[in-house]
């Protein structure tokens, strides 16, 4: 059996967290608002946590590399325990404001490094509130 993970990003305002669809009952959800909101700055509201702008606010003005090294831990510990136990399905949820830069960060470095970390597994990535980033 395969592991697939499914990763979103949401926001809190607009849709709230993501129904898990495998009958499972959830997963992780994550709450990003905790980290300063570079959409409250002029020169990142029309971008998204997949610009290089945004990424490198992120990761140079916030807090969110300790926030993301922390998610990273606890992911693993599941990913981990859940592989060795057979589990086929497991839900991992980024929600900011506006499904916008926090999130879409998160979820983004998040199904990045469990491809490289698990190859094994099956990472599918959803951005609720940004369909035209659904490319993967």
């Amino acid at each position: 059996m395969t592991l697939k993970i499914d990763i979103h990003s949401f926001s809190y305002k607009k849709g709230g967290i993501p129904k898990d669809e495998t009958g499972n009952g959830g997963g992780f959800a994550f709450d990003c608002r905790g980290i300063l909101n570079p959409g409250r700055l002029e020169e990142y509201k029309q971008q998204t946590g997949r610009d290089a702008d945004v990424q490198e606010f992120l990761e140079t003005q916030t807090d969110m590399p300790k926030f993301f090294g922390l998610v990273k831990d606890l992911v693993s510990i599941n990913i981990e325990n859940y592989l060795g136990r057979g589990f086929e399905h497991l839900q991992i949820n980024f929600g900011c404001t506006g499904g916008q830069h926090r999130s879409v960060y998160c979820a983004e470095k998040t199904a990045e490094f469990i491809k490289k970390k698990y190859p094994q597994t099956e990472v599918s990535l959803h951005h609720d509130e940004q369909p035209q980033l659904n490319d993967n």
